[in-house]
Order: structure tokens, then sequence, then C-alpha cells
């Protein structure tokens, strides 16, 4: 950080950006940041138990794991590829929807992307709280929920270096305990023998499992360049990898570790006192430890999710009414969205693995059209190149309703529809002539992305691009001013 009049962070440590430009000479930090943060992410119990899917609905072990490994995959490929419009835009991730929604009509988004983040919150609260009452035997859920939740705020609140900084830390400590972890699992358990049969495929468990594995990955999608945005562009290129591989090692590392243990476990699983007492096996006390350090990596996301959603709260209020992005408006959207958090964590706590995957197969059916439509646009619309300054203007080039985004959007999602299978909240016809089979996600992608392509063909993303180099003065002017331009 190399300005004096707009650094990412105050004078008391707390970053001061949320959704205006940084400015070139404010970037700064190293592209291998991204692996570790992406890496613990995902290193956490949340993801744990997106591998229970495939075991939980009759699958064998073997093909949870082919499952997991394709799900994760196909995920992150999309996922990742929003890592370079951080660098290359230096906007967060959700404000970039206005070019292809419009200034108010990328409300439609930001709505599904707040409840992702309220959601994700309520969810790793729960565990969180449930996992450190475990493991220092005492203090009510109720107690830990809080602890959770203002220690995840403090993070959040200094921001953008604290979190890379938290992150990088927490990956060594959390890399040995799932090494640990794997041990236990590969030396302790007993699987029977029908478990590793590839002879046992059964297509509804292994689509389940491939789709809940896909869609965790791109529900990641929203959050992508919150946390490459200060990087500089020369790092651009580069970012698809460190976030890919991050993101998808630490996904599938930890998945299979849930299937492993819901496989030997099965009728009996229960998320946190399963993983303790598999813990226990390669030691006593083994299990208090492993889980007090997945907690840490639970609060390390809450503290993601509640950054993101201060993002998108911010957005969301200036689509409606123009406002100054100051540290108050920081603070009290952080508050709003930790609140929401610590409240509803008190009623979600039961039944929690029906919930989660339930919350996880909406999630995907909301953000695969959307991120479709956002990279079409990206890389193959206007091949990242935007007239910034106009994604601030409320009459801006952009409009205020994009109908290409809009139209395309919901067409993607109406045609998943009949695919939809939502455990006990939907099932399509097509997913039930297929014995609740669901291959939504390669049907919204494709159609959402193609038609989004189909209705830009006369975007003059030429004169888009001369457009934001003629702005380029009054954008830098007004981030140094930390004012909207």
């Amino acid at each position: 950080m190399t300005s004096s009049t707009g650094q990412s962070q105050s004078n008391r440590g707390l970053e001061v950006r949320s959704i205006d430009y940084v400015p070139l000479d404010e970037r700064h930090g190293k592209v291998s940041s991204i692996g570790p943060l992406w890496f613990m992410s995902n290193a956490q119990i949340a993801t744990l138990a997106v591998g229970l899917i495939s075991i939980t609905t009759g699958g064998n072990l073997i093909w949870s794991m082919i499952a997991i490994a394709a799900g994760v995959l196909v995920g992150t490929l999309f996922m990742a590829a929003h890592s370079s419009q951080g660098p290359q835009l230096g906007l967060p991730q959700m404000i970039q929807s206005r070019p292809q929604f419009g200034y108010v009509g990328a409300l439609l988004v930001w709505l599904f992307a707040y409840l992702q983040y309220a959601g994700f919150n309520i969810f790793n609260t729960v565990l969180a709280g449930q996992a450190i009452g475990a493991s220092v035997h005492g203090g009510s859920d109720s107690l830990w929920f809080w602890v959770v939740t203002i220690v995840a705020v403090v993070v959040a609140l200094f921001g953008y270096d604290l979190i890379h900084r938290f992150e990088r830390y927490l990956t060594y400590l959390t890399v040995a305990m799932l090494a640990l972890l794997t041990v236990a699992v590969l030396t302790h358990l007993d699987l029977p023998a029908a478990m590793f049969d590839l002879g046992g495929f059964q297509l509804v468990p292994f689509l389940a499992q491939l789709g809940v594995a896909a869609g965790y990955q791109i529900s990641w999608a929203i959050y992508v360049s919150d946390y490459s945005r200060y990087l500089p562009p020369a790092a651009a290129g580069r970012t698809f990898r460190y976030t890919f591989w991050g993101s998808a090692l630490g996904g599938i590392w930890v998945m299979f570790l849930g299937a492993f243990i819901a496989a030997a476990a099965g009728k009996d699983f229960d998320t946190i006192p399963s993983i303790q007492a598999t813990a226990d096996k390669l030691f006593p006390g083994f299990g208090s430890i492993a889980l007090f350090v997945a907690a840490l990596g639970l609060v390390s996301v809450t503290a993601l999710n509640m950054y993101g959603g201060s993002l998108t709260l911010i957005s969301s209020i200036d689509s409606l009414r123009r406002i100054r992005p100051t540290l108050r408006l920081r603070i009290i959207t952080i508050a709003v969205t930790a609140a929401i958090s610590v409240i509803l964590a008190n009623v979600a706590s039961e039944d929690f693995l029906a919930n989660f995957n339930d919350f996880l197969l909406l999630v995907l059916y909301f953000f695969i059209p959307w991120t479709a439509v956002n990279l079409t646009d990206y890389f193959i619309v206007r091949k990242g190149h935007y007239a910034i300054a106009e994604i601030f203007k409320p009459h801006g080039i952009y409009g205020r309703w994009g109908w290409p985004g809009i139209i395309a959007y919901l067409v993607g999602f109406v045609v998943m529809v009949p695919f939809f299978s939502a455990g006990t909240l939907f099932v399509g016809p097509v997913a039930q002539a297929m014995d609740g089979a669901d291959i939504s996600l390669f049907i919204g992608l494709p159609v959402a992305g193609v038609l989004y392509w189909l209705l830009t063909r006369k975007v003059n993303a030429a004169e888009e691009a001369r457009l934001g180099d003629a702005e380029s003065a009054e954008l830098d002017a007004a981030a140094h001013g930390h004012t909207l331009p």
C-alpha cells in the first residue's frame, strides 16, 4: 500500500474501502496468498458435510469419491474463472453484475447472494459453536455462537489484509490436523468391502453427490474477486491457478474424509460426535484438538461471509439511493449481517444435515445461471474491458435494467426447474422420471451462457473500452477521495 491518501486500511487498521474501485497505487500483495485463502475456505466442517450426500442416499464409497472429485473439479473451474476479474477491474465480485443486469437490475442476484452469505453463516455458526463446545467440554452452544460471531466480526472489520493473513497462518495448523485425521480414518475405520465395489454404481446417489459438490464450489463464485481485487492487474492471469488448486484440494480432501467417516458410521453418523470419535481413535484427546482447529476454520469462513455480506448490502443500498461507501457504513452492514447469523443460528441447529443439503441445492440453482452470464460477459462479450466509472452511474451506459442479463438468467433458471431434485423441497418431472437424478447444472449453464451471448451480439465492447480509458482519470480521482464516480 503506497498511497498516503487512499490506503485500503485506515490509521486504526480497519479497511476503508468496500464497493469502490481500488486504484493502482493501492494494489499490493502476492498472488500466491490466494491459494491458502481458498484452501481454508473449503477445509472446514461444513465442507465435510457435503461429502456425505451419496453415502446417506445409498451410494458406496468408491463411487462417492469419484462423484466428489468430478463435481469439485467442474464447479471449481467456473468458480476460479472469476478470480482474474478482481485484479483486472479492482472491484468486488457482485458489483461487477451491473454491466450484465443493470444498475437496479443487479438487485435480483444480490438478493440471492445475501441469502447465501446469511444462510452459510447460520450453518457455520452452529457447527463452530457445537465444535468448540465439544472440544472444551463446557459452555452452552448459544454462548459459543456469540463467541464465534464476535471473533468473526473483528476479522471482517479489519478486512482484506487481515483475512489473508489469518487464512495463511491457519492453513499450516489445519493441514497438520487434516493429515492426522486422515491417518486416523485410513488406519482405524472398518469399512465393508461393498463400499469399494466399482460394480455397485447407483445413478441417483452419484448424480446427487456430483451436483451438490459442484454447486458447493460454484456457490463460492460470488466471493472470488473480493479477495483478489487489491492485487496488481499483472496478477490477473495467475489468480486462476492459485484459486483453482487451493479450493479444489481443500474441497476434495475434506469431502473425502466426510464420505469415509459417514461410510463407517452408517446410520449412527452425527457430524460433530463422529469427527471427534474418529480422531480419538488415533490418540486420546485428538478429537478435541481436531474440533477446535476445525472451529477456527469455520470462524474464518464466517468472517468471509460477513465481509461479502457487507459488500452486497452496500451495493444494494447504492442501487436504490446513491451513497458514499464509508467505514461507518462498513461497520453497520457487517453488524447487521452478524446479527442475522447469530440470532438465526439458535433456530437452525436441528436436523442440520437435511437443512444443509437442501440449502446447498438451492444455492446451486440460483447461481448456475448467474455465473454463466457473468463469465460469458467477461471472457467473451467484453473480454475483460469495462468502463468502470460507468458501473457507479445510475444512468450510465450499462443502464438501470440490463435486460439481456436478466432474460438470460431467468430463462436459464426456468429451464432447470424440471431437472431440480431439491431434497424434500421440490423434485421436477424430469428428475422424477430419472428416479431423482439431478442434471440441472448441465442444463442451466449452457442455456444461460449461450442466450446471453446471443442477446449481446450488438454490444460495442471496443467503444466501452475507449470510454473506460477516457474516464480513468475521473475514476482514479474519485477512488482517492473514497467516493463513487
